[in-house]
């Protein structure tokens, strides 16, 4: 029999890598890996908000990582800078604030790298259902929105000419996002998160035949790293949240096998031939 603490965090994080897959996926086909990282620095700085005003964290992650995707957005619309010069700048500006709040703030005590790395086998009943109400509404509004997304990711002026409205698509998206990060910080910890969004993804890549069926795969292969990550830091007593990313790294690393690479050109044929 597993302990209570490991079955919640084992539910917790397959609730995560469910959510974190698909997404993951449009992270890989847009090229984003570095917004990710944007958003999962800026985390660090809603925590600090959070003990600051004394406010739910996952609330307060969520809305400072809306806050930055909107200041992107709007930053980028000026031009003057590159997308890539503007996450960089967000990114290490945010992490810097947190940082310099959390120092001020003399009078708490915070388990700092818990939040850096995660803590699953803290997580509570409470969080779990964060987590799964969270993570249906998003996909809920994921599947609402997939069609225009994925038109906007492959010609951004085609969807805009079919009336797609592709930047209403790409908002919703960022949202998406910074509510996915909110709910998985607990899990894998503010540097880890991106990897959990990609890594699943670049394996299932290897695997598909279509976008859907990458979603899907995707998902399926970060619920295989978290139940993976979390008997092995279990067996070595190794830290849990770099356990689930190791885990997914192996997966990916199998899925380069060119026998897996053949299964996914046959799947992608036969996904053509039935089109």
């Amino acid at each position: 029999m597993l302990d209570d603490f490991f079955t919640r965090a084992i539910l917790a994080g397959i609730g995560v890598a469910l959510v974190a897959g698909p997404l993951g996926c449009f992270i890989v086909w847009r090229r984003l890996a570095y917004f990710g990282d944007t958003l999962s620095h800026a985390s660090l700085l809603g925590v600090a908000l959070a003990f600051l005003l004394n406010v739910n964290i996952t609330l307060a992650v969520f809305l400072i990582c809306t806050l930055v995707s909107l200041l992107l957005l709007t930053l980028q619309r000026r031009g003057g800078l590159s997308s890539d010069a503007l996450l960089g700048l967000l990114a290490h500006s945010s992490l810097a604030l947190g940082l310099v709040c959390l120092a001020f703030m003399t009078w708490i005590r915070m388990d700092l790298m818990g939040f850096l790395f995660g803590d699953i086998l803290a997580v509570s009943r409470l969080d779990i259902g964060i987590i799964y109400a969270g993570g249906a509404a998003v996909l809920v509004v994921l599947a609402m929105i997939w069609r225009p997304l994925f038109a906007a990711t492959v010609n951004t002026d085609l969807a805009e000419a079919e009336g797609m409205q592709p930047q209403r698509a790409n908002l919703i998206f960022m949202v998406l996002m910074a509510t996915v990060i909110a709910i998985a910080m607990k899990i894998v910890g503010v540097l880890l998160i991106t990897a959990l969004l990609i890594i699943p993804a670049a394996a299932a890549r290897r695997l598909s035949g279509g976008p859907e069926q990458m979603a899907v795969v995707a998902a399926l292969v970060g619920a295989s790293a978290v139940v993976m990550g979390l008997f092995a830091s279990l067996h070595f007593d190794t830290p849990s949240g770099p356990s689930i990313v190791v885990a997914a790294m192996l997966l990916f690393g199998v899925s380069l096998f060119p026998a897996w690479a053949m299964l996914g050109r046959k799947r992608r044929a036969d996904s053509v031939g039935q089109g």
